[in-house]
């Protein structure tokens, strides 16, 4: 079993996590530090991927409406299109040197999404995977999100998980740019307020499980004076 670093990053703004990821990818590459986990909850904001910076046409909501509604808007260097992250969802980063899995960036995805799939088993959510989408899925309704880059075998972005987000917000675009599938949460399939502290130690352990980590959990502040060297 392998050590990892596991951060825990709380409430940040998109722009400062995806920063800190190329940080912390530097130093991974560079094999100053393991595999390392980011987790995080987002103010609200879509991000597009490269799959659509030529085209917003998945972006149904107007500058103003997203300004209403508090809502910033990246494009980004991952795959795929567009997606929306916000409070009452859990994102992962796990910024990992695949050299040490086997450089297989399909095994990689899969991996994420068997670590999601059974995180919602333990919560009683019968969760799958939906071929050809990346993602978890239940039944035809999108629960987790997929989009990751990969440059030198180094891994960036992620998985978000609708634990409880707002979900009128997925309403302002066509997620992934896939119009004939829903979008729910665990909140939604439960029927109950489900709370993000309690969600993320769960996909934490599944998470070690599937990829065989041993947690090193430091704090924001160590994290920083790591990628600051």
């Amino acid at each position: 079993m392998g050590e990892a670093l596991l951060v825990h990053l709380g409430r940040m703004p998109y722009r400062d996590a995806w920063d800190l990821q190329r940080h912390v990818g530097a130093r991974v590459k560079a094999h100053e530090l393991p595999d390392t986990v980011l987790m995080v909850e987002h103010p609200p904001v879509y991000t597009v991927g490269r799959a659509a910076h030529g085209s917003l046409e998945h972006l149904l909501w107007d500058e103003d409406r997203r300004r209403t509604e508090g809502i910033e808007l990246y494009l980004v260097d991952r795959g795929g299109d567009i997606t929306y992250h916000g409070p009452g969802q859990l994102v992962g980063y796990p910024i990992v040197d695949l050299t040490r899995h086997g450089r297989d960036l399909h095994r990689y995805l899969r991996d994420l999404e068997e670590s999601l799939i059974r995180a919602l088993a333990r919560f009683g959510i019968d969760a799958g995977r939906l071929s050809p989408h990346t993602g978890v899925w239940v039944g035809e309704e999108k629960i987790a999100a997929i989009g990751v880059k990969a440059s030198h075998w180094i891994t960036s972005h992620g998985f978000a998980l609708n634990v409880d987000p707002n979900l009128e917000h997925f309403t302002g675009i066509i997620p992934c740019g896939i119009d004939d599938k829903g979008v729910t949460s665990m909140a939604r399939v439960l029927g109950r307020d489900v709370c993000l502290d309690d969600v993320q130690p769960v996909v934490e352990d599944a998470l070690a499980e599937v990829f065989h980590w041993s947690w090193q959990r430091i704090a924001m502040e160590q994290l920083a004076s790591l990628t600051a060297k």
